[in-house]
């Protein structure tokens, strides 16, 4: 069957949680070891990887999950068209320039627009401020900056992704679930990895390394293994959905560099004693200042990052007939890997998905 057009996939008025992935053309693997030239493409996957963390700290988007592979990619988004309508024009203005910057600094960061370049963009606000939300526009933007890029070096030109990308609404709960358990357990479904915490270019690698460095602060010890710290899950939406912690604030970065700021920033509890109330009522409700990590501290499943992991670790062991791998059943579970103290829950949760169909039995692995 074709595909929807796009126009019924996609609500721009409506928050939306929705998977995305694109291949690279004839199905190379240009982020890998080509087969064809045998030449050593790895460092691609990170060039991946910041797009979409710079996106994510200026678009109204954020990022659920992600893993890429040697010749695919696969995305889970949440556009928020909710946070882009309490930022003011000159917000939208200043996040737009630093999207798409018109000049550049030295150092390739966008450069401080100017008084003039700012009433320009304020002549087409209401576009800018429809794409801030856009998940085409995220894709699009992602896709032909690595491209470019790739095909530089290459030295070619030409088409690097086989299409614009493919998409499904995820449209409640238990989808995001097992759509984001299925990104997630790519690298091992493919025999690239064997377990989630050695999944490199994933989700879940990056909040298993973050739950690292946080145990090692609590404990004021090493943990059993060396966390990386190249990498931070802090641009990515956190796993627990709390509805009181809707509001975001930092960590604050320089608007241009994007760099740590020597401001700190403020936490919730701060910003009552250190704000005014005119101050208050005037800040946007729901979302980061312009250069933090991310749109919102909002999460997208029921549970906490520790009943994740240990969902993702035991569905990652059932071996199904339409993948290469799984993780090898002789290993303890993921939070003694890890040495975390698993805690207590309601183990349903594991029978209960195991029943479901895999809702995203259509999508490439």
């Amino acid at each position: 069957m074709p595909a929807k057009p796009r126009s019924e996939v996609f609500d721009a008025n409506e928050v939306g949680v929705y998977h995305c992935w694109n291949r690279i053309v004839r199905r190379l693997f240009l982020f890998g070891i080509d087969w064809l030239t045998g030449k050593d493409c790895r460092h691609r996957k990170e060039w991946v990887r910041e797009q979409y963390r710079a996106l994510a700290s200026v678009m109204a988007i954020q990022v659920l999950d992600y893993t890429i592979l040697d010749n695919h990619l696969h995305v889970v988004l949440r556009n928020r068209p909710d946070i882009v309508q309490s930022w003011s024009d000159d917000e939208v203005a200043r996040r737009w320039w630093r999207v798409c910057p018109k000049r550049r600094a030295r150092d390739g960061s966008p450069a401080e627009p100017t008084e003039g370049e700012l009433a320009e963009l304020l002549g087409n606000i209401g576009e800018y401020r429809n794409r801030l939300s856009d998940i085409s526009w995220m894709m699009r933007l992602a896709q032909q900056r690595v491209a470019r890029r790739a095909n530089k070096e290459d030295d070619v030109d030409g088409r690097f992704f086989a299409k614009r990308f493919d998409c499904e609404r995820l449209p409640d709960e238990a989808s995001v679930l097992s759509c984001s358990l299925y990104v997630d357990l790519n690298w091992i479904h493919a025999g690239m990895a064997d377990t989630p915490e050695a999944s490199r270019y994933t989700s879940a690698y990056e909040r298993i390394q973050a739950r690292w460095r946080k145990m090692k602060h609590e404990m004021s010890t090493d943990a059993s293994q060396s966390a990386d710290t190249s990498v931070d899950d802090d641009w990515l939406a956190p796993i627990f959905l709390d509805e009181r912690a809707e509001a975001y604030v930092g960590p604050a970065t320089d608007s241009l560099t994007g760099e740590p700021s020597t401001k700190q920033a403020l936490s919730d509890s701060s910003l009552a004693s250190k704000e005014t109330s005119e101050q208050a009522e005037s800040r946007p409700l729901f979302s980061n200042p312009i250069g933090a990590r991310r749109v919102s501290d909002k999460g997208f499943l029921p549970m906490t990052l520790d009943e994740y992991l240990q969902l993702l670790d035991t569905v990652g062991r059932a071996i199904r007939q339409d993948k290469r791998a799984a993780i090898p059943a002789e290993l303890p579970p993921i939070l003694e890997r890890l040495g975390l103290k698993p805690r207590q829950w309601l183990t349903s949760i594991v029978d209960n998905f195991k029943s479901q169909p895999n809702l995203c039995s259509t999508a490439p692995s």
